[in-house]
């Protein structure tokens, strides 16, 4: 049958045809959907663990187990799995294992631009990229069967481009292939270091027997050109715009499996035309390959190493005439991201914004508060960076600091990577104060659960950590909730905790305004009598306030009653619109 899919979805529906029985994964934009689409279909169990590493390891062991599985996370989430990556490569596997990971260039969603592909080459792990997604199904089901020859794990990289375009797909029954037993093997599976000297070279020689694959692979194909003065090696979305410029224009060596590189293929290629451009996002990472084959090409002295490519800058850099699009007559006013009205975070960095406090950030949606009117962040490095980012500039800055810095950290990126942080500061004592934003969701990346939330990737009850004891288990005497809504409350928590002298966490609970099944009171609205025009109301940055003949007003469509801005206004002008009110 044949059907119109995102290629996360035809990712998933891969896994699914495949056989697949295990995944665990940790949402990740724009890898999320893949998890997703997988948990849709009920043969396969389906997780979100609490971190990348976590998840690799779990999809090692169901390997181990002898059921194929999977795991799937964001390019700088291999980063948090890189750990076991490394080791599960000399380990190999016994069932199919598929790691799908998805790079961002342009950074969409991300707080760098790294290209996965050195990770396969590193790890020495053979990695496939699907161009559409039609090859995002396919390559899924052929990454297990390629796992289970090779005895390896098998990289897919995504893109945001692929992830999120839809292309038709051909879908298929889906065959469950014999298990494989389990059957103890100590000198494969226990990497201490007489073992894992021996397991190396069987590595390398992996590494080979790929490699003489990937030479006759159809998904390494070459498609013929009239005009041989130029020829083109590329892969993924930079396929997809070389073939919509040039067309039949050319020669083009399309690779679907980008290591290990099918070298004589390439060097075959390459001898066909007078000259070799490589068209690739980000690091010259094929280019470099061809040079060290000795073959002289052409590729970043063309294309830049950042952001994405496009129709248009190929066919520019191509030389090729190529329609341009038509540019509108009015300049569209720009948009900048904003948290959502209602957003518990709001109330929380007003506060932190008022007592002037450096707080260093981490990853999540109310990384927003670093923009204006809050103002608030100072410091976004990588998950779970807050607070270990806390602990070292207090330990450097003594009470210069401690009575003023704290960091904030979401419920989600705490289980994440935040606890490790939170334990240094309770052991190594630093004076810090520590805020998790527990808006109980993943919301940065739409609405996950996770191990604080009660409930499952299916939306089942599940087991809940209890974050206020988990930080006094950690050691911590001073654990306290707010509601980010109450100002006066937050206000008081901030001044006491950092005036404490000791370590301590402030909770600042408050369901996301977007979940669905929170009940929000009625809208505000404003009294023009008693407006004065002050503006107090818009140092929250709500963008259900705008200001209109001097007056506040209020969107009606976007408020949620929260009453933020009614304990701004000096004059009380904002009322409930609820009836009898």
């Amino acid at each position: 049958m044949k059907k119109l899919m995102l290629g996360n979805a035809a990712a998933a529906r891969g896994l699914y045809e495949a056989g697949c029985a295990v995944v665990s994964s940790y949402p990740g934009t724009p890898s999320t959907e893949i998890t997703e689409e997988a948990a849709k279909y009920d043969e396969i169990y389906c997780e979100w663990a609490p971190n990348e590493k976590v998840a690799m390891e779990t999809a090692f062991g169901a390997s181990l187990a002898g059921k194929r599985s999977f795991c799937g996370m964001k390019h700088v989430g291999l980063n948090v799995a890189a750990d076991p990556l490394f080791t599960v490569s000399y380990t190999g596997v016994n069932a199919g294992m598929v790691i799908a990971v998805a790079d961002d260039p342009g950074m969409h969603s991300s707080q760098n631009e790294q290209d996965s592909r050195h990770y396969a080459r590193a790890a020495k792990i053979p990695m496939l990229e699907p161009a559409d997604s039609a090859e995002a199904l396919a390559f899924a089901k052929l990454a297990y069967d390629l796992s289970e020859a090779f005895d390896t794990p098998v990289l897919l990289k995504m893109c945001t481009r692929v992830a999120h375009s839809q292309s038709v797909v051909e879908t298929s029954d889906r065959i469950v292939p014999p298990e494989k037993p389990y059957q103890k093997n100590i000198a494969k599976y226990v990497m201490m270091p007489g073992n894992a000297i021996r397991r190396h070279p069987a590595v390398e020689e992996r590494t080979r027997r790929l490699a003489a694959w990937a030479e006759t692979a159809d998904i390494n194909r070459v498609e013929a050109g009239e005009d041989h003065a130029v020829g083109i090696i590329t892969s993924s979305t930079c396929y997809q715009y070389v073939k919509e410029v040039c067309g039949d224009r050319y020669p083009v060596l399309k690779l679907g499996m980008i290591w290990p590189l099918p070298a004589e293929k390439i060097r075959a290629f390459a001898a066909s035309v007078e000259k070799v451009i490589v068209v690739e996002e980000l690091d010259p990472f094929v280019e470099d390959q061809c040079r060290a084959m000795g073959i002289a090409v052409t590729g970043k002295a063309l294309f830049p190493p950042e952001g994405e490519l496009s129709q248009n800058i190929v066919a520019e850099k191509l030389g090729v005439p190529y329609a341009q699009g038509r540019a509108l007559d009015e300049t569209i006013p720009a948009r900048p991201p904003v948290m959502c009205a209602g957003c518990p975070h709001r109330g929380l960095f007003y506060t932190l914004n008022r007592n002037k406090c450096t707080v260093l950030g981490d990853i999540g949606c109310y990384t927003l508060g670093a923009v204006a009117p809050l103002s608030s962040i100072e410091m976004t490095l990588c998950m779970g960076a807050s607070i270990s980012g806390l602990h070292g500039f207090n330990k450097a800055l003594g009470k210069e600091s401690e009575n003023k810095t704290v960091c904030v950290i979401g419920d989600s990126t705490f289980m994440h990577s935040g606890m490790t942080g939170l334990a240094n500061v309770a052991y190594n004592q630093s004076n810090s104060t520590v805020i998790i934003l527990d808006n109980s969701i993943t919301g940065m990346t739409g609405h996950q659960q996770n191990p604080t939330t009660g409930y499952n990737i299916k939306g089942d009850p599940a087991g809940k950590i209890d974050l206020e004891s988990l930080c006094r288990a950690m050691g911590f005497n001073r654990v306290r909730v707010v509601d980010p809504y109450d100002l006066k409350a937050c206000d008081r928590a901030v001044k006491e905790e950092l005036a404490a002298d000791e370590p301590s966490v402030i909770i600042s609970r408050r369901p996301c305004a977007l979940l669905k099944y929170v009940r929000h009171k009625a809208p505000l609205k404003v009294s023009a009598d008693k407006c004065i025009g002050c503006r107090s109301c818009m140092r929250i940055g709500c963008p259900a306030i705008s200001i209109r003949e001097g007056k506040a007003r209020v969107d009606f469509t976007l408020c949620v009653g929260c009453g933020v801005c009614s304990q701004l206004c000096p004059v009380s002008a904002f009322e409930s619109t609820e009836k009898g009110v």
